[in-house]
């Protein structure tokens, strides 16, 4: 099977679409060279005539590693924009093959972190095992992208949703590998598009002009989503360091078409209690990529009960506990 067989003229250089299927093309290519590594290294005796072979696997896991903008660009701007036109069966499908292809990568990850402890031939067998694994995953999940998802979407989305695509792409950041934009990364405090409008906001307790309270809420040291009562994604902060990625191609969609399916029982689940009544708060707290995460929802009610949506609140809660004793000065 390839990907790259009905490619011609799909998108010209530069656009988004171009550099995602070139950025498949660089992912198939370490692939294939994560391969050719495992069985050289399946050749030797043991590790201490293999560095080479080692080293050249190392670097493959480290672009893997680092290649991981790629799949969130698809997932948080053109996945929901596909969605706003009533494509949304195809890109459920893929972001589910993206946790397939995630969880190939955590056990790749796994061995090759692990390749000092292991039986050099227990080693050499299960890197082998997760590259094939990882090669057949992403030769057919680029090959139904290429041909089915990006053509689809090259005919459904206007220039205007392209320009918001591009802007989008370029603030969540892109691999090391992403051709005519190695190591570029995602632009802090990006705003979204467009001119913000003049006023104030008055609000029972105050008065603040607009760019105030979007300055306010970006500074607050905790991540707020908010979705409404029909389950559309409103409103999320950027503060500084975002635990998770967010793109303003997603406002207006559906939350159930921002989360992977296999979270989707949950995040059902939690709307329908909240919409019931039968609970305000939810509260979960994950271990992820050195961060100890704090996710809380809130039901938004208004002075006589009726339900207006969703809040989020998440927070690295891994600083807060390594607080002892008092501090009383600067």
């Amino acid at each position: 099977m390839n990907p790259f067989a009905q490619e011609s003229g799909i998108a010209p250089e530069g656009h988004p679409i171009h550099t995602l299927m070139e950025e498949h093309r660089a992912f198939l290519e370490r692939a294939n060279r994560l391969i050719a590594a495992a069985q050289a290294l399946k050749a030797k005796p043991e590790a201490a005539a293999a560095s080479a072979e080692l080293e050249q696997a190392r670097a493959v896991v480290a672009d893997l590693k680092a290649g991981q903008s790629h799949y969130l660009r698809e997932e948080n701007v053109i996945f929901p924009l596909l969605d706003k036109h009533g494509f949304s069966g195809p890109p459920t499908v893929m972001w589910a093959e993206h946790d397939q292809v995630r969880a190939v990568e955590k056990t790749l990850f796994q061995v090759m972190e692990a390749a000092a402890t292991m039986a050099w031939f227990d080693f050499t067998a299960q890197l082998d095992r997760a590259a094939q694994q990882l090669a057949q995953l992403l030769t057919t999940h680029f090959y139904k992208e290429n041909n089915i998802l990006f053509p689809t979407a090259m005919e459904l989305l206007s220039p205007q949703e392209w320009d918001e695509v591009q802007r989008e792409f370029d603030r969540l950041g892109y691999t090391p590998f992403t051709p005519g934009r190695e190591k570029a990364a995602p632009a802090a405090g990006a705003e979204p598009a467009g001119e913000s409008a003049a006023g104030e906001i008055t609000l029972p307790t105050g008065t603040l002009p607009r760019e105030v309270l979007a300055a306010l809420l970006n500074t607050l040291p905790v991540e707020i989503t908010f979705v409404d009562h029909e389950d559309r994604l409103r409103y999320f902060s950027q503060p500084r360091d975002m635990i998770f990625t967010r793109s303003t191609a997603a406002l207006g969609t559906k939350v159930q078409n921002c989360h992977p399916a296999k979270s989707l029982h949950l995040v059902n689940q939690i709307l329908a209690d909240f919409r019931a009544g039968a609970r305000d708060v939810a509260e979960f707290h994950i271990h992820m990529q050195g961060k100890y995460v704090y996710i809380r929802y809130f039901a938004v009610r208004d002075p006589q009960g009726k339900y207006l949506g969703c809040m989020e609140v998440t927070q690295d809660i891994a600083p807060i506990q390594q607080i002892e004793g008092e501090k009383r000065l600067l």
